[in-house]
């Protein structure tokens, strides 16, 4: 096992000891009261987070993050027609969800294929049309006399509060099968979502497992209405595999990672927003999991911003410190030797303000040493000033 995957399965234990060593914490800093509605919601998130997480990540690599936001919008209408057919069960009302959105998968698919449509363009007529259609069916569902419609337009934002056993026992058993056609088909999936045209070329059906792909990713959509409703639950499920995507090459990896991220969103979410009855429990996963993104966007070894400043600032002074270095061997060799004395003012003079860079990286790595307003090269100055020449990697004459 190489380097960098002992720090990608470091990274993942860490995350998820940090997510069960935030149980205590929160009880001791926090002041959570874990009753039996919280730790139902707490796993439900959990849980809900792993799904997402694994299965989001193959729509970040596929570059389709918005096809999770059109999906999620496209599940609206199926609730409305469900309860109109068969009420308030929300087993019924997650099936028709996922119809409507398997449907609006269906034709985003057809008008990329049969049309010259692009699929942003596909993707954004398939969120308005089965968007605005929801709020309509909505609308008219509120406007009934009955009250058995009470608490469907909480699928628009989530409502935590009312899940029960059952549904997280419905969320894992369902992202369960989904996992199994995942690993069933995982060299498919892969081959597709890092080379189409070489899968497409040796006949695989591409289409077909596209369609499976969005599927799969639809469920996780389905799942997670509940949670944090249509406008949310692209967050759950794209930051995670957006976080994880910093930190690894490798899809096995990234999955993984994505899942425990997930994981963690959730249970710490739903863990926050008990400390204030005000603070949606939605809302604050989808938080979690963005700060989650900006952590690794700014963290992630070898692509975070904070080691690329860092890396900006190491080169910065590793070239000023080599131009530096050859203009006072070459200013000492031209007046009277190499271990002559070369004014401050003139390498302030021909560098400008890379010359303090410079002149504080070669006093701290021992090559010069000060002489009241004068720098004098040490022998090891010396001998690297005539190696860097020898190699072609002096300076230039900081003249153009």
């Amino acid at each position: 096992m190489g380097r960098d995957e002992v720090r990608v399965w470091g990274g993942i234990l860490a995350v998820a000891l940090l997510g069960v060593l935030f149980v205590p914490f929160s009880e001791w800093a926090l002041g959570v009261t874990y009753d039996h509605t919280l730790r139902t919601v707490a796993l439900g998130g959990a849980v809900l987070g792993v799904v997402s997480g694994v299965l989001g990540s193959f729509a970040v690599l596929r570059r389709e993050s918005l096809i999770g936001d059109a999906l999620a919008h496209a599940a609206l209408p199926g609730v409305g027609v469900a309860f109109l057919l068969a009420g308030r069960e929300l087993s019924v009302l997650l099936i028709g969800a996922g119809v409507a959105s398997w449907l609006g998968v269906y034709v985003i698919h057809l008008l990329t294929s049969r049309t010259r449509l692009k699929q942003d363009v596909a993707m954004g007529v398939v969120l308005a049309a089965w968007f605005a259609a929801g709020i309509a069916l909505l609308t008219y569902i509120q406007a009934r006399p009955d009250a058995s419609q009470a608490g469907l337009s909480s699928f628009i934002f989530g409502q935590a509060a009312a899940m029960v056993e059952r549904d997280v026992q419905l969320i894992s058993a369902v992202g369960g099968a989904a996992f199994v056609v995942l690993l069933a088909f995982w060299k498919e999936f892969k081959l597709i979502t890092f080379d189409v045209e070489f899968a497409a070329a040796n006949g695989f059906p591409v289409v077909l497992l596209r369609l499976v792909l969005s599927t799969l990713i639809v469920v996780a959509i389905v799942l997670g209405l509940q949670l944090a409703g249509v406008i949310l639950m692209v967050g759950l499920l794209i930051a995670p595999g957006v976080a994880a995507r910093q930190w690894t090459h490798h899809l096995g990896q990234m999955a993984a990672l994505a899942g425990v991220m997930g994981a963690f969103a959730g249970g710490v979410g739903a863990i926050l927003s008990a400390v204030d009855r005000k603070l949606p429990t939605g809302p604050m996963i989808v938080i979690v999991a963005a700060l989650l993104v900006f952590a690794s966007l700014a963290f992630a070894p070898g692509r975070g911003l904070v080691w690329a400043m860092l890396r900006q600032r190491a080169d910065q002074k590793r070239y000023a410190a080599r131009h530096v270095l050859a203009d006072l061997y070459k200013y000492a060799s031209d007046h009277g030797g190499a271990s002559s004395g070369v004014p401050d003012a003139f390498v302030r003079g021909v560098r400008g303000g890379e010359a303090p860079i410079g002149l504080a990286k070669l006093q701290r790595d021992g090559l010069i040493q000060a002489s009241g307003t004068h720098w004098t090269l040490t022998r090891e100055g010396i001998r690297a000033a005539e190696q860097a020449e020898r190699s072609g990697q002096g300076g230039d004459d900081g003249r153009t």
